[in-house]
């Protein structure tokens, strides 16, 4: 058996602008972090080699692993001609909260299978197969952050080029300001799940157009200046831009916020949150907040809402265990 733990990701500033109507147009830069929230993916060889089966919310079993529904275990078993193997996927955190799910669960399976396999493959294949697998053979209206985030783990800052190459440089802090920043983090969960589909579409196509051209160009600057700032180890940086990335990725699409959620937002603020933003494309799952630590009972208490404990995710997508392949006599 093989068993992989691919990480989850936070994203700070930039967003969007790893979508490629833009970065081919522009260029683009995001800056996350991948955190310790993982999904895991065992690959087994089933029962006598002949079906296929697949445990996730549901359970598949198939010998023709075309006729398999689930669409992203359809792809990438198809594109890496296996079959007559038993899967099972299980995250910490469900999918629709706005920390990349689909991306790690990508990045995740293709090492599982690949390992499987017996073959080495490096993070960037990992990062760019999941990419061309979600947004070219199954057509999501996504960006590619979030499979680089869950290949390589780590604070980085990502450069989209416009030839369609990305850049990945880790960015370089003392360890004291770096636990700080992560002390400092808050992340609260609304309770609204979302689906990012309808709102990157919009956003894919109004990103290149007027006023919101001109915020998402804003937006990549922020994680550049954000970068240069945590490297200067200035932490309180990231919740002044973490509000100002927040204020203008609100103009971008509709549905991205709503009322519930500016109120939660203001309440925080109110508390002592210096900033803040709704992970992912929008619409609900986490909310991050940058919040001094003698402030942070006051958010929570004011809010009301649950806060989800997270630290920084250092190693990306791992193979953690595996296991010798039983043998019929």
């Amino acid at each position: 058996m093989i068993l992989t733990r691919t990480p989850f990701r936070v994203s700070f500033a930039g967003g969007g602008s790893d979508i490629s109507s833009f970065y081919e147009k522009h260029g683009g830069c995001v800056l996350s972090t991948a955190i310790n929230k993982y999904m895991y993916i065992s690959v087994h060889p089933s029962f006598g080699g002949k079906d296929t089966v697949l445990k996730y919310s549901i359970t598949e079993e198939v010998e023709d692993i075309s006729k398999i529904k689930h669409i992203y275990f359809r792809q990438v078993l198809q594109q890496l001609n296996i079959h007559g193997v038993e899967i099972v996927s299980t995250a910490d955190v469900p999918a629709g909260t706005g920390l990349g799910s689909s991306s790690s669960f990508t990045v995740g399976l293709l090492h599982a299978l690949y390992s499987y396999k017996g073959k080495f493959v490096s993070k960037e294949r990992l990062a760019s197969e999941a990419c061309e697998i979600e947004i070219e053979k199954l057509g999501n209206p996504i960006g590619k952050q979030d499979q680089y985030a869950a290949a390589y783990g780590g604070l980085n800052y990502y450069e989209f080029r416009k030839d369609g190459s990305v850049v990945v440089e880790p960015v370089i802090m003392k360890e004291g300001a770096r636990r700080e920043l992560e002390e400092n983090l808050m992340m609260l969960y609304t309770g609204q799940l979302h689906s990012a589909s309808a709102i990157l579409k919009e956003q894919s196509s109004n990103i290149t157009a007027g006023d919101k051209e001109k915020n998402q160009l804003k937006i990549c600057g922020l994680a550049k200046t954000l970068r240069s700032e945590l490297q200067n180890n200035n932490i309180r940086a990231m919740g002044e831009i973490l509000h100002e990335n927040w204020r203008l990725k609100k103009t971008l699409a509709s549905g991205i916020s709503n009322p519930v959620i500016d109120e939660i937002y203001e309440c925080a603020l109110a508390n002592g949150a210096v900033g803040g933003k709704l992970l992912g494309a929008g619409g609900g799952g986490f909310l991050l907040f940058y919040v001094p630590k003698e402030k942070q009972e006051d958010v929570k208490r004011a809010t009301g809402l649950p806060q989800m404990p997270m630290s920084f995710d250092r190693q990306g997508s791992a193979v953690i265990y595996v296991g010798d392949k039983p043998d019929f006599i």
